[in-house]
């Protein structure tokens, strides 16, 4: 697959997991076996322990340029080049990020070669990578209506998307769609690639990427026979041993039923699907501690005010999944997650992604 300056050996994206769910273990291992790895710029001050923060308070980075850590992510490709050498390695930057543009070039500037950015429609992307023009830019988008917009307001900037990633309401943490939605035929992936594929002929033939629920060669090939011309799948990968989280988790995920994953309305504006954890439970119950918006983390919580609403931290949350905090932690996950049931390396889930066992 050729996507900008990229040449991708597998049309496989690893979907970008915040937070900390594919560092420079993950991205790197799956960019060196020939698929497309992408690093979560993600609260990346939680890598190593916090060793790049300059300050924390109740063992959290304080303020936003604590959270989404410069010098943590600089190091995190750096370790991930050491895996994967040269081969095309992506970063995942959320558009509702606080700092949003400045985390687009600290992404440039530490050697991404493309920026891939979902959770709203980045209209002013290329604002921010205009010093970059070598670097890829690939947004989500879960309409035709969507790309249209994106594009017409791209042309000011005399770009258009290298690659799109439309991503169905079958996926794990955020989804692009209300709840109701989600459940709404019109809406399935397959509906919604023949229509963004459509649009995208009119901007050039934008090589489409397919995701949300996407688990096998059966669905990559069903994918394909639509017009995509690669798929994205990020709650596979959470099953590998290269995956960054903490074994907690992973022990967490191979234990999961299918009744066990649900949606919580999350302070970012968007239903998340998750695993029941205790963090829903006491949620539900309203047993959750007070919130304290330390890090203020994305731009629609509103310093905390929608956390309080909702009774969660997002940031505070997802980190302490990273972490293995199942008490506390906020785990997401793919409506397929109950299908992992061994902790597999990244070399042979792409083997059985490519031959079908």
């Amino acid at each position: 697959m050729k996507i900008g300056n990229m040449t991708i050996d597998i049309p496989i994206f690893q979907g970008g997991m915040g937070v900390g769910v594919s560092w420079d273990r993950l991205a790197g291992s799956v960019s060196k076996e020939g698929a497309f790895g992408i690093i979560s710029a993600a609260a990346t001050g939680y890598y190593q322990n916090q060793a790049f923060v300059k300050k924390s308070i109740s063992e959290r980075p304080y303020k936003t340029e604590n959270l989404h850590n410069r010098e943590a992510l600089f190091e995190i490709f750096k370790n991930a080049r050491k895996i994967c050498g040269d081969r095309p390695l992506g970063c995942n930057v959320l558009y509702a990020t606080r700092n949003y543009g400045e985390v687009v070039r600290d992404a440039c500037e530490a050697g991404a070669d493309a920026i891939i950015t979902g959770a709203g429609l980045p209209i002013n992307l290329p604002k921010f990578t205009k010093d970059f023009p070598h670097v890829a830019l690939i947004p989500l988008v879960s309409s035709a209506k969507a790309l249209n917009i994106l594009c017409r307001r791209w042309r000011r900037y005399g770009r258009v998307p290298d690659a799109i990633i439309v991503e169905g309401p079958l996926s794990g943490g955020h989804q692009g769609f209300s709840y109701e939605q989600c459940f709404d035929e019109k809406y399935k992936l397959e509906n919604l690639i023949r229509e963004v594929k459509e649009e995208s002929r009119k901007w050039g033939d934008i090589p489409l990427i397919a995701a949300g629920g996407i688990w096998d060669k059966n669905d990559i090939d069903k994918m394909t026979n639509l017009g995509a011309d690669g798929v994205q799948l990020g709650t596979r990968f959470m099953g590998t041993k290269e995956c960054d989280i903490d074994d907690n988790f992973k022990e967490l995920l191979i234990n999961v039923d299918k009744d066990d994953i649900k949606f919580v309305m999350s302070p970012v504006g968007y239903p998340a699907r998750v695993i029941n954890s205790k963090l829903i439970r006491d949620i539900k119950e309203h047993k959750t501690p007070p919130i304290r918006c330390i890090s203020n983390c994305v731009v629609p919580c509103n310093h905390g005010e929608e956390a309080k609403k909702i009774g969660f931290c997002i940031a505070d949350s997802l980190s302490d999944a990273y972490l293995g905090r199942v008490d506390s932690g906020l785990f997401f996950i793919g409506s397929n997650g109950y299908k992992i049931k061994e902790i597999i390396s990244v070399k042979e889930l792409l083997c059985k992604l490519m031959e079908g066992e």
